[in-house]
């Protein structure tokens, strides 16, 4: 039960972070001068606010479980006292994770600039939301390295965890756009048009840095090898990650190169409400299977491929016996 609790936490804070770093930055490479104001194209105050609010609290309960599997008190009085002792003071999660609630509370703060200063409310949150991002790679297996070997292993995570809230962000947005209350003329429409068309530049360096960052992060964790590790748990899930992300790449290209021209084409013609519904359904398929791997992530995260091998090899053995 405390595993699936684990999951789901770790689950919402990457989804949330992601959002939160992935549509402020959305915003900037996207969006032109007043289209970056909040209610203009996106609501920016109440969706990002949103996910400040949300990473807090779910950083909360993920101080609170981390405190009461390392003391093994229940007691919410002893587990206050043991947060502050043994693991905020005392540990490297701990100390990324008051980074992470003061870049989330200065966010919320940079949220409500977004009237009057909407350019430098983006930044600002862009900024922070990649900081308290990057301080979940905090959680995963690079906190098991030591040596230059930890830092190069960190600084891995951290573009892969920024590429991916990159990618999960600009969904997000997408949707958002593709909202039949939102395309309510052709304007809104030619704006869709133009940031699925701009997106493939940023699109492109996503999925690279994707690419590059998930095989160093594979060689750090496992090494240059496939014995061993295709029947385990931790190589299922892997696999099953893989496939996602191909058939994601697949559908964003199906995007670009078919679709995004196809919905220039219908503009001029008049005739585009056919060619935005075929795109609604595209986006929805391509954001769920983008949540799900989100979640592959969080689980992979709490497993280690090296008990999963010796475990397999253990029963290999008792069955060869």
């Amino acid at each position: 039960m405390s595993d699936s609790i684990n999951i789901a936490l770790r689950l919402a804070l990457y989804l949330d972070l992601m959002l939160l770093f992935g549509l402020a930055i959305f915003g900037l490479y996207s969006l032109r001068g007043k289209e970056r104001v909040s209610g203009t194209v996106l609501n920016f105050e109440s969706l990002l606010f949103g996910t400040v609010v949300i990473g807090v609290l779910m950083s909360l309960a993920a101080m609170l479980l981390l405190a009461k599997a390392m003391s093994g008190v229940s007691e919410l009085t002893e587990l206050h006292r043991h947060i502050f002792e043994m693991v905020i003071t005392g540990t490297d999660v701990g100390l990324t994770w008051m980074v992470r609630i003061a870049a989330l509370v200065l966010a919320g703060i940079a949220v409500t600039l977004n009237k009057r200063f909407p350019t430098l409310s983006l930044w600002a949150v862009t900024v922070l939301g990649a900081i308290a991002l990057a301080t979940l790679a905090w959680t995963g297996h690079g906190a098991m390295d030591e040596g230059n070997r930890r830092y190069i292993h960190f600084t891995s995570d951290i573009f892969h965890l920024l590429a991916a809230g990159g990618w999960m962000g600009a969904l997000a947005a997408f949707a958002l756009l593709l909202r039949t209350k939102i395309l309510n003329g052709e304007q809104e429409v030619r704006i869709l048009s133009r940031v699925l068309t701009g997106f493939e530049s940023a699109g492109a360096l996503i999925v690279v840095s994707l690419g590059i960052t998930g095989i160093v992060n594979y060689l750090f964790i496992v090494g240059p090898t496939l014995d061993g590790i295709t029947f385990t748990t931790y190589g299922v899930l892997l696999c099953l990650k893989i496939l996602l992300f191909a058939a994601m790449i697949v559908l964003a290209t199906l995007n670009r190169f078919h679709l995004s021209p196809l919905l220039e084409r219908s503009i001029q013609s008049g005739e585009y409400t056919g060619v935005v519904n075929v795109l609604r359904r595209s986006m929805a398929i391509e954001f769920s299977v983008a949540i799900i791997i989100v979640g592959l992530v969080a689980w992979l995260g709490t497993l280690s491929p090296e008990i999963d091998m010796s475990s397999e090899m253990d029963m290999s053995s008792v069955q060869n016996q």
